[in-house]
């Protein structure tokens, strides 16, 4: 027979708890109900939820799919404990699965469903919990779900808009070089016996790609270390916090990709703060949150820094103006908003325009990348048969 923990209060308001053994949660329920106690929290032993720590992943558009889902039920007035039982039942993905069943248990058991979601941190962050929390304690969850949904399909978009623009460029640049590197490995050697076996003169374009092949045919695993190594390298000093720093702010002032990273930026702090704030969270803490999720660390600090303004007492405006980082129009908009009292309102404006901008931004890098690429290509095949020809041409004007 199973064992329960349970919470309770007596009719003096004393908190009491302790331990039942019962065939289940109704039955330890009823029995304290007869000592005339007020179950607050029942838990099975053993059946604390835990994120599971193997198997799986939750993406955001799967998290965005449940958050709307979530809040059309809420909204039509089912309880908690029924929506993540019917939501958890229907999902693919075993181990949000697993997740959700955990959440419902907890919620079950008398535990807030922030304080359920905040066990599982890799798939529920700090501002989705906190929205939560936000619309728990205002009685307005249905609402919060629904900014939250909303919110996390922005976001989804962002991403995929700016996915799909780099798969391109990447994928053409990663086939032409595996092409090269053919030609160089397998068809320039023929080339080089043909030369040596007629005992022509290279001219200098011959000897260097020649020189490339032969140095690519003996050397190639020297160049997979290295690019291996190089990688794992980038990667360990991306994890440190000074790394990270110097890389985004290297990636932010990039000629025409540092242009879009920051208006994917603005984008996402007006849409994140623009949420926090109207579904009641503080403005320090919303700022905090912002900081976290922004992605890039040289905006968290920025944003950190405003932070840090604002608890001194300054306007939002001031210390966004002195980071340099947010357009002078953007910096306006949102005093304007401030001094109104509807900055939720002109944050989520001009998170719209911003969204539409890297729309347009994304569009005319690939518009630019596209005959860079093109040059790329006929430049680097085209001197290789340039180079290979040559001699062939001075053979030709030997024999007539």
């Amino acid at each position: 027979m199973p064992q329960y923990d349970w919470t309770g209060t007596k009719k003096t308001g004393e908190v009491v708890s302790g331990v039942m053994t019962a065939d289940s949660k109704d039955a330890v329920s009823r029995n304290l109900q007869r000592q005339n106690i007020m179950v607050t929290k029942i838990k099975e032993k053993g059946k604390e939820f835990a994120l599971p720590k193997f198997g799986g992943s939750v993406t955001t558009k799967e998290l965005a799919i449940f958050t709307r889902q979530f809040s059309v039920m809420i909204d039509a007035g089912l309880p908690i404990t029924q929506c993540l039982e019917i939501l958890a039942s229907q999902q693919e993905n075993k181990f949000f699965q697993r997740i959700i069943f955990g959440i419902r248990e907890d919620v079950e058991a008398g535990a807030n469903l922030s304080d359920a979601l905040r066990k599982a941190p890799k798939v529920f962050d700090d501002l989705y919990c906190n929205l939560v929390q936000a619309g728990e304690a205002g009685g307005i969850l249905d609402t919060i779900l629904q900014r939250l949904s909303v919110y996390i399909e922005k976001n989804v978009k962002l991403k995929a808009a700016v996915k799909s623009a780099l798969i391109y460029p990447v994928v053409v640049v990663v086939v032409a070089i595996l092409i090269v590197a053919l030609i160089m490995w397998k068809v320039i050697p023929t080339f080089a016996s043909l030369f040596a076996g007629l005992g022509a003169k290279l001219p200098m374009p011959t000897r260097v790609v020649i020189a490339i092949s032969n140095f690519l045919g003996s050397w190639w695993w020297l160049i997979g270390i290295s690019i291996a190594a190089l990688i794992i390298a980038l990667r360990t000093y991306y994890a440190t916090p000074g790394g990270r720093y110097n890389i985004d702010k290297i990636t932010l002032k990039l000629p025409v990709l540092g242009i879009v990273l920051k208006k994917i930026a603005v984008a996402r702090f007006c849409r994140t703060l623009g949420t926090l704030v109207s579904s009641g969270v503080p403005i320090l803490e919303g700022l905090d949150i912002t900081a976290k999720t922004s992605g890039n660390a040289v905006v968290e600090e920025a944003i950190m820094k405003t932070r840090k303004s604002v608890e001194e007492g300054k306007t939002i405006v001031e210390p966004l103006q002195a980071t340099k980082l947010f357009p002078g129009m953007v910096t306006q908009m949102i005093g304007v908003g401030e001094s109104t009292g509807a900055l939720d309102a002109m944050l989520s404006k001009i998170a719209d325009f911003y969204e539409d901008e890297v729309d347009e931004a994304i569009a005319n890098l690939m518009s630019l990348l596209e005959p860079l690429i093109i040059v790329f290509l006929g430049t680097t095949v085209g001197g290789i048969v340039i180079a290979m020809y040559m001699p062939l041409f001075s053979l030709i004007q030997q024999i007539q």
